[in-house]
């Protein structure tokens, strides 16, 4: 599968950096004056430095959780998302949705979690027992 590229903004650059390389363990690749790559799980991920504004919060219902709108993450094996979950859980993450599973003994279950990056933006990290099971209805 190709790697995916997302750029997201954000508001403190050095916060971001100690978010994303130094809580998620994200390598970080080339960066500038107002923007930084990170490796996210093989995927390229640019954070660029805006001014602050007022976003919405936004969210939908979800197996009895309001999920927020928009977020992005990654589908993780069970191995690399528990320990993500242990990782964060240990540094005293503050989750949105704490780690958990979601659509219990449905065709979708899956472990998932949500935190907010220091710009503020949503991210889901999620996995599934079986991965062929990722869109299947």
């Amino acid at each position: 599968m190709p790697p995916f590229h997302l750029a997201f903004p954000v508001h403190d650059l050095e916060a971001t950096r100690r978010f994303y390389n130094g809580l998620l363990g994200c390598p970080v690749g080339r960066s500038a004056a107002r923007w930084i790559d990170f490796d996210l799980y093989g995927h390229q991920i640019t954070a660029h430095l805006v001014e602050e504004g007022a976003a919405g919060e936004h969210s939908n219902p979800v197996d009895n959780e309001q999920v927020p709108v928009p977020h992005f993450g990654v589908v993780l094996s069970m191995e690399e998302w528990h320990a993500l979950a242990e990782r964060l859980q240990a540094a005293e993450a503050d989750f949105i949705i704490r780690p958990g599973v979601r659509f219990k003994g449905e065709v979708g279950e899956q472990a998932t979690l949500f935190l907010r990056d220091p710009g503020g933006n949503a991210l889901e990290f999620k996995a599934f027992a079986d991965p062929a099971r990722l869109f299947a209805t």
